[in-house]
């Protein structure tokens, strides 16, 4: 590596110090789970990072629901910690380069830009799932996810949308620091295509501020503190 290029990961390495809370939401994907962390620790350990890895578990075997599980985690990782910053991450994506620096960022960031399924490009110039990042300030300032996104879909869309009608922009890494592996797996069971999400997301200005972080409804089951992470089952009332 180039010695200039050492001083701009120094740099931004050193730009924030605040602790990050890693939020990954789950249900029946334990392989996977121990994939992802045998890759994620590492790399989270050589950026230097302090941080804590929560994985949310949707209890029961009703519709899954990825964006409430991830509004959840943001609300109990505060429990344990005033945590300045937040990567949510899907447990099927793999980082494959260590300068893809896992924390916030001036506005929010996607940081899963090139995934070998679709070839290491954006299938769409809005996308915004997979992995991302908030500082709680922005996150809070959205209002969080919508909790109403049943099955598979249009949540990540919705998101982009909140982003942009606060005002913000979405941020990247260039599409070789952002490449990522995608574990290879079947659909989920109980998360089908949500039919509802393009009506849905033609109502993302009216209902943003009044569907998230401040009408969010779960009740924790159990907590387990495991060596490598905070298991936290949780029942989301899915239908």
């Amino acid at each position: 590596m180039k010695s200039e290029e050492k001083s701009v990961l120094l740099f931004e390495m050193e730009e924030d110090t605040s602790q990050v809370a890693i939020i990954i939401p789950y249900r029946n994907r334990h392989e996977h789970l121990k994939h992802l962390l045998f890759y994620l620790h590492p790399m989270l350990v050589r950026q230097q990072l302090d941080y804590g890895i929560y994985v949310i578990n949707q209890d029961g075997e009703g519709v899954f629901n990825r964006a409430k599980l991830m509004n959840v985690g943001f609300a109990e990782a505060l429990k344990d910690y005033d945590y300045e910053c937040f990567v949510f991450s899907d447990v099927d994506l793999v980082p494959m380069d260590d300068r893809n620096f896992y924390r916030c960022f001036e506005s929010p960031r996607h940081l899963s830009v090139a995934i070998d399924k679709f070839n290491f490009q954006l299938p769409y110039n809005t996308i915004f799932g997979g992995v991302s990042s908030f500082s709680k300030q922005q996150f809070l300032t959205v209002n969080g996810y919508s909790n109403t996104y049943w099955g598979w879909g249009g949540e990540d869309d919705d998101m982009y949308k909140r982003v942009i009608f606060h005002g913000m922009s979405i941020n990247r890494p260039d599409h070789m620091t952002g490449k990522y592996k995608m574990i290879t797996h079947d659909r989920d069971d109980h998360n089908a295509d949500n039919p509802e999400r393009m009506d849905k997301l033609s109502h993302t200005r009216e209902t943003m501020d009044k569907d998230g972080i401040n009408t969010l409804n779960y009740t924790v089951k159990d907590i387990v503190k495991d060596r490598m992470y905070t298991f936290i089952n949780v029942d989301i009332k899915a239908p």
